[in-house]
């Protein structure tokens, strides 16, 4: 058998191997096309399968999420779910049976996001399929390779007295990922959006729906601050950009940072430098509620919209046992 420690470094080299692809591909792409769904804000913290469908099934929990999100009269949702697909196996249990986890991981997502500022509606739905390959024999190091289809829509509202029509789009489009994991690093590649979206040369002036290809890295790294009181760190960072010319550092790296003590989480998402953030999260034996708040530090948040998000999930296994690790939601 093949030592674990020996597994653990090359896990760790799988990971440096994924920033550097990803730093390969993005020194010749860059930023500022828009992201779908952009918002709410707080599903890259309580649901990542959005952003790499390779993630779905990661956890070792079925997980069922709820993200709502409200900026003065915009607001956007998200509703997801993603496990690892179970076989029945013996077990020691009276009826003879348990479950054992396969390699199979399944992601299912529908978003809404209405924006107020420029009066459009985005909607969509999303299935997603990983495969996840061990790489230790004990089953805790992961690669994963996912793919998700999606169905999307756009409307934007027209305005009558600049004699501007109303327009509406259905469109395709597909997602792609690589996942590496163990219950202490993560770190991932995703392309979403792949497929350009619908464009309208009929009119004089040309529109185009406003999303754009995406590039992603996420990678983070789990300190134990203090076993016996479960304190956990856990600095994270996503890195996107776009098929566009320009780069902006700013834009384009967000850093996470969460610190777990017990059942209790805290931290702030630095998605917009011009906010402040902050986030909770608090998990029961089956579920967990989390908020998320972003303030203006350049005004008092009446003169702004204030970004006021909150979250919702069910969490569970097939064997009925709730969590099995400390730390690992």
């Amino acid at each position: 058998m093949i030592p674990e420690s020996i597994i653990d470094k090359k896990t760790m080299l799988l990971f440096r191997k994924t920033l550097l692809i990803f730093l390969a591909v993005t020194a010749c792409n860059s930023l500022f096309g828009q992201q779908l769904p952009f918002n709410p804000v707080s599903y890259r913290i309580y649901t990542p399968f959005v952003l790499n469908p390779a993630a779905a099934g990661s956890k070792d929990y079925l997980s069922v999420d709820m993200n709502a999100g409200f900026r003065g009269q915009s607001h956007s949702q998200i509703l997801g779910a993603n496990t690892r697909l179970t076989k029945k196996v013996l077990g020691y249990l009276p009826s003879g049976k348990s479950y054992a986890y396969s390699n199979v991981g399944a992601g299912l997502y529908g978003y809404n996001e209405y924006e107020a500022a420029d009066s459009t509606h985005n909607a969509g739905v999303s299935a997603s399929a990983s495969y996840h390959i061990p790489l230790s024999g004990r089953g805790l190091s992961f690669i994963s390779i996912g793919a998700s289809v999606k169905g999307m829509y756009h409307f934007k509202e027209g305005n009558p007295d600049r004699d501007l029509p109303s327009r509406e789009y259905w469109y395709p489009n597909v997602d792609f990922g690589v996942y590496v994991y163990n219950p202490n690093a993560y770190a991932g590649i995703s392309l979403t959006n792949l497929l350009h979206p619908p464009k309208d040369t009929a009119m004089l002036n040309n529109y185009s729906v406003p999303v754009s290809r995406q590039y992603h890295f996420t990678g983070g790294y789990k300190f134990v601050l203090s076993e016996s009181m479960d304190i956990v760190l856990e600095p994270s960072v996503l890195i996107h950009t776009d098929d566009s010319l320009s780069f902006d550092i700013k834009e384009s790296i967000e850093p996470l940072i969460k610190l777990y003590v017990g059942n209790f989480c805290i931290g702030t998402y630095f998605n917009d430098y011009s906010k402040v953030s902050f986030f909770f999260q608090y998990r029961y034996p089956k579920f967990y509620i989390g908020t998320y708040f972003a303030l203006p530090k350049d005004s008092p948040f009446y003169k702004k919209a204030l970004t006021s998000e909150v979250a919702v999930g069910i969490n569970f296994s097939p064997n009925k046992s709730g969590y099995t690790k400390s730390g690992h939601w």
